[in-house]
């Protein structure tokens, strides 16, 4: 049975519709879900000193669980957010062994083969190193 899923959430459909999927799921099963939004900084940017000395997440965690309650909002009791600065996947992987974690949900966006060369896919990178089940939500 699955009591603790965590969904990667950044705005996109895709991720709305994998925490819609996750709470729905929470109730069915009686579990909780855990929304973390990843904040990715490139290394040796100059943002990213500027980002880290002034947002310490808090206001976008603010934002992220007020999203969150807009959009399932007669589940806001089961549901924790978190923004967490890393790279997505690792941010993830991390979630499910620092939290219990026994189920991820993750949002899947289509980008070109090109794209995914490029940039990755966090989906993919989840998939290919998780040790709990993983549902891709598109």
């Amino acid at each position: 049975m699955l009591t603790y899923s965590l969904v990667g959430y950044d705005g996109s459909d895709s991720s709305r519709r994998a925490v819609r999927f996750a709470t729905d799921l929470a109730r069915a099963c009686g579990g909780r879900v855990r929304v973390v939004s990843v904040l990715q900084i490139t290394e040796g940017s100059a943002d990213t000193c500027a980002l880290m000395m002034t947002d310490p997440g808090a206001g976008k965690c603010t934002r992220l669980l007020e999203e969150v309650k807009e959009l399932v909002p007669d589940a806001a009791s089961i549901i924790d957010a978190e923004v967490v600065r890393g790279s997505p996947g690792d941010v993830l992987l991390e979630q499910v062994r620092s939290h219990g974690i026994d189920h991820i949900v993750i949002g899947h966006t289509a980008r070109g083969a090109l794209a995914r060369w490029l940039l990755g896919s966090v989906s993919g990178d989840v998939l290919q190193r998780s040790h709990v089940p993983v549902t891709v939500v598109r």
